[in-house]
């Protein structure tokens, strides 16, 4: 019997507005939350594994406060994950599609309602994301992951080959032969997710090393997978140092594909070894990654000054500008500069931000020590540089947390450094552009960066568009018109780019998912012919 799965529909962003039961519930989850201090195992085979080698995880925008700690694999615990996932598999890739996706149909279910608040406040306390940004970010894309990727799914299966008079032609989507090795950043708890999620959908079983910077929200996301009735060892969660896990994953006969979210580096790094190892694989192992970006906002003389501004605004410094989507170099042609300079500084140095838990903030603080001190020098490089202005913003406080205001950085040539380099932080840089050099500028867009990520044109002269379009086709997988180069939804904008940001598998599409297996063609011939001679060799 042949069933269909539920029309997925995007889930409702919830607004969180003053004297709402959800602002108050998630309010109440955030105390909660905050007074515990939690310890996070490895589990492997649906076991419970504590190494005693263990890390802390911290509020970023209150860093003396541990929100838990966790234990790390060593080779061993990943030796052992192997051989759960390879046990598991058996069993997973041979249930039908319509009880695995149950399983993730029911997780996306608990997400949308009695795991949402404990979903979107460990995501705001260990991300120091905003109760917006978590909200579209840790539930409803990680709901629409779940529910759009079975339908995908379900769409994969129905494709079919034709049949000829006697015969019935069909293709198996089989899951891939050995293991998926999962890795998720910690920017986002949605990535958290999909990248396990999307290959165990299609019947593969999977290692998901998480970021050491959010053990703590992925650990959620996994414990609403068992909830859901995720059998053991189909995903195994198995966070540590990275380097250690690859050491042993990369270099397993068995390793069957990589779904990877992260740097450009270490997902070159990790090619080169895959590379490297080829005669040791049982099977050409499948290398999905999306990587870094550098974000381009382009302003026509046409653009829509208000507009503009609010682009800059959401799409640079929304969860402190820590997305490979956000817009971090922007091109103004100066009629426009002159109308928005103003009021784009007073907006910038007026937004609010702190601890998270106080809903009037608009941002949060960088993710770590680390990130805080990279974007620190970032500034402090622009400040005295005779090439550079730092026109608002430039504020870097980690007293308490890692704060970094947001700041506008205005450059006399395009080719500065913050024009070109990833900083992914809170940190936008402005080149004002005569007007006139419209068709130079397309080209300096293109050329700047190694990434190809996302980007937005803002014109209303139509004209300006479709140049756009034409110059920037391999700029941006997704490019955006008069609207901000961050936000795609899952069903509405696939996700991903090419150049040096990824292999551009389209997370949120059927593209995706075709990673995941290797079709087997089955011809079933109803009338075999029983004599070996053709027509042609009968006598004249």
């Amino acid at each position: 019997m042949s069933y269909r799965v539920p029309l997925p529909i995007n889930d409702p962003v919830r607004a969180y507005a003053p004297e709402t039961a959800e602002r108050q519930a998630l309010k109440d989850r955030l105390a909660a939350m905050s007074a515990e201090k939690v310890g996070i195992p490895l589990v492997i085979g649906g076991k419970e594994i504590r190494t005693g080698d263990v890390g802390t995880q911290v509020m970023p925008h209150r860093h003396a406060h541990v929100l838990a700690t966790w234990h790390k694999a060593g080779a061993k615990e990943v030796e052992q994950a192997i051989k759960a996932a390879s046990e598991a598999r058996r069993e997973w890739g041979s249930w039908s599609f319509e009880d695995r996706a149950a399983v993730f149909l029911r997780a996306a279910d608990l997400l949308a309602a009695t795991w949402r608040e404990t979903t979107n406040a460990a995501t705001m306390l260990n991300q120091s994301k905003t109760a917006h940004q978590s909200e579209i970010d840790a539930v409803c894309e990680s709901i629409d992951f779940l529910r759009f990727n079975v339908h995908f799914a379900e769409q994969i299966y129905a494709n079919q080959p034709m049949n000829a008079p006697g015969m019935w032609n069909r293709l198996d989507y089989r899951p891939l032969e050995g293991f998926i090795y999962a890795v998720t950043p910690f920017n986002f708890t949605s990535i958290g997710t999909n990248l396990p999620s999307a290959p165990a959908i299609m019947g593969n079983c999977v290692i998901w090393k998480p970021s050491s910077l959010t053990v703590y929200s992925n650990y959620y996301i996994f414990k609403s997978f068992e909830a859901a009735g995720l059998p053991p060892g189909v995903i195994n969660f198995v966070p540590g140092n990275a380097g250690a896990i690859s050491d042993v994953l990369l270099n397993h006969p068995d390793l069957g594909g990589i779904h990877f979210t992260g740097s450009t580096e270490v997902f070159q790094k990790m090619w080169r070894t895959v590379g490297e190892n080829i005669p040791k694989y049982k099977s050409y192992p499948r290398l999905v990654g999306e990587t870094g970006g550098k974000d381009f906002i382009l302003a026509h003389a046409s653009a829509d000054p208000d507009a503009l501004i609010t682009a800059i605004i959401r799409g640079g410094f929304e969860y402190q500008g820590q997305k490979c989507s956000a817009a971090s170099r922007v091109y103004i042609a100066e009629n426009v500069w002159k109308r928005i300079k103003e009021k784009l500084i007073e907006t910038t140095n007026s937004l609010a931000i702190g601890d998270v838990a106080d809903f009037r903030n608009f941002m949060g603080a960088v993710i770590d020590r680390t990130a805080f001190k990279k974007l620190a020098g970032y500034i402090e490089d622009a400040r005295r540089s005779e090439d550079a202005q730092i026109i608002a913003g430039g504020e870097a406080d980690g007293s308490v947390g890692y704060f970094i205001r947001p700041t506008l950085i205005q450059v006399r040539r395009p080719d500065y450094r913050t024009m070109c380099e990833q900083l992914f932080g809170p940190v936008v840089t402005l080149y004002v552009y005569p007007e006139k050099q419209w068709h130079e500028i397309l080209s300096i867009v293109d050329t700047t960066s190694p990434y190809g990520l996302t980007g937005g044109v803002f014109a209303t002269d139509r004209r300006a568009i479709a140049d756009a379009h034409r110059a920037l086709r391999f700029a941006a997988g997704n490019f955006y018109v008069n609207d901000k180069p961050t936000g795609a939804v899952v069903g509405q904008q696939p996700f991903g780019g090419s150049r040096a940001s990824g292999t551009n598998d389209k997370a949120g599409s059927m593209m995706n998912l075709l990673r995941w297996v290797s079709p087997r063609t089955i011809k079933e011939n109803f009338v075999p012919p029983t004599d070996y001679r053709y027509p042609f060799m009968d006598e004249p």
